[in-house]
């Protein structure tokens, strides 16, 4: 694979000075970034502060969350080497002990209602890991659920993700590939070139680099869509990511992390972003209430 270029304006020998004034005068709020952090902080900062610093984990997940997390169990015991009947039912039996505390019902307040909302969930994954599995993309499987980190001489702190499924490549001899399984209501109108599918695959990348130490060629995302296409095409897609192609966005990915991190790591009000549709209501109750320090509340 070739290499990652280092150049642009973001040079290495300024990211490392950046990096060991940092070490030497502050402490960060945070032990490591992953990409579901970086897109709280970018997304709602007050939310992300809440959750990443304060470590506070309390607001219920969608309904569409909950049924990907069960179809990613599914996947996870399929590759794992489980039948396609018990890898379904393993992400089954997690969906229905998912309490409904956790859970954002919604319009759906009454307790028949939440349970139709239950039934309806249960619908949609047993759809959605069917059209899957029913022609489940093949692998030479090297790890599943890798969990790993990655120091990087351009931060202070490391990089965590989680990869669905490390595969060896088909692109490259003795090269790793990334896939990712994503289920969705439609399809990525921007494919591949998708900033937030760049970005995703870049943690995965590093991490993935530095735990397996072999060059990694591509990040693979397969899109299942959760309903039935009503003209008969497939269910699923396919968008790739040649990390050799790439340039570009590594150094444009440096300097998001640089910039996070310098952000970070002085004093700052974190303030709540109302039109946030996932956490945009309970933040700014928060941020009115005074509930967290350095939400703006009685700064003096």
């Amino acid at each position: 694979m070739r290499n990652v270029p280092q150049s642009g304006t973001f040079r290495p020998c300024d990211l490392a000075r950046y990096t060991a004034r940092m070490e030497q005068s502050v402490e960060l709020p945070i032990r490591h970034w992953s990409h579901s952090s970086l897109m709280a902080f970018l997304r709602n900062p007050l939310a992300w502060y809440k959750r990443y610093v304060e470590g506070v984990y309390d607001t219920p997940s969608s309904p569409s969350a909950i049924v990907g997390r069960a179809a990613h169990l599914a996947l996870q015991r399929f590759y794992e080497g489980e039948d396609k009947d018990e890898a379904i039912e393993a992400g089954r039996a997690y969906l229905k002990d998912v309490p409904d505390f956790e859970v954002n019902f919604g319009r759906a307040r009454g307790r028949r209602a939440q349970r139709k909302k239950r039934k309806q969930m249960e619908r949609e994954y047993l759809q959605a890991t069917f059209f899957y599995l029913e022609r489940a993309p093949r692998h030479k499987v090297i790890g599943v659920e890798v969990r790993a980190m990655a120091d990087v001489e351009w931060l202070p702190i490391p990089l965590k993700a989680v990869s669905d499924l490390v595969v060896a490549s088909r692109a490259e001899k003795g090269a790793l590939d990334i896939v990712d399984h994503k289920f969705v209501d439609s399809f990525s109108p921007y494919k591949a070139n998708r900033s937030l599918f760049i970005l995703q695959a870049l943690f995965n990348y590093y991490t993935v680099v530095s735990h397996y130490k072999k060059p990694v060629r591509r990040f693979i995302v397969h899109e299942c869509k959760k309903r039935r296409n009503l003209d008969g095409k497939s269910q699923m897609r396919r968008y790739t990511i040649d990390f050799g192609k790439c340039e570009e966005e590594f150094e444009v990915f440096r300097r998001l992390l640089t910039d996070a991190t310098r952000e970070i790591s002085r004093p700052r009000l974190y303030l709540p972003n109302p039109s946030d549709m996932f956490e945009g209501e309970n933040s700014f109750d928060i941020y009115r209430l005074g509930l967290i320090v350095g939400s703006g509340k009685d700064r003096s």
